[in-house]
């Protein structure tokens, strides 16, 4: 079965589009039927699949979770006691935890059964920069 670990590099909070690289990845192995499979390996992003045309939704989305999980040192996140590698130590484990961490795609002749509009993402959730790996798995 085929399988590939990519490596994303951030620059802090964001959706960081990698479909190009997940199709590529199904064209290399020679896949026409079956199962993309994509799994990071981290716990303080995640994995997304939405629209990739207007980037005002990732934006939204950046805000959203903004709003929904703040920063450790707001007044209304006191309760968090795992503040070990700063503010957004803890916030983006939750924000996390409210995602997903592994993404199922089928394959259809070659190519990934995605909509018009949508792209995979890496969701970071922390300010600084990390290198985030994704495994890529293909099974028929």
């Amino acid at each position: 079965m085929p399988q590939k670990t990519i490596v994303i590099s951030t620059k802090g909070q964001g959706l960081y589009e990698f479909t190009r690289e997940a199709a590529s990845f199904i064209r290399d192995c020679g896949g026409e039927d079956g199962l993309l499979t994509l799994f990071v390996r981290h716990t303080s992003c995640s994995l997304l699949i939405q629209e990739n045309a207007d980037p005002d939704v990732q934006r939204d989305l950046r805000e959203f979770f903004a709003r929904l999980v703040p920063p450790s040192n707001d007044p209304s996140m006191r309760w968090v006691v795992h503040t070990m590698e700063g503010p957004d130590d803890m916030p983006a484990h939750i924000k996390s935890a409210l995602t997903q961490v592994s993404i199922g795609i089928p394959v259809s002749a070659g190519r990934m059964a995605l909509g018009t509009w949508q792209g995979i993402y890496l969701f970071e959730h922390r300010d600084q920069s990390h290198r985030r790996e994704i495994v890529l798995h293909l099974s028929a």
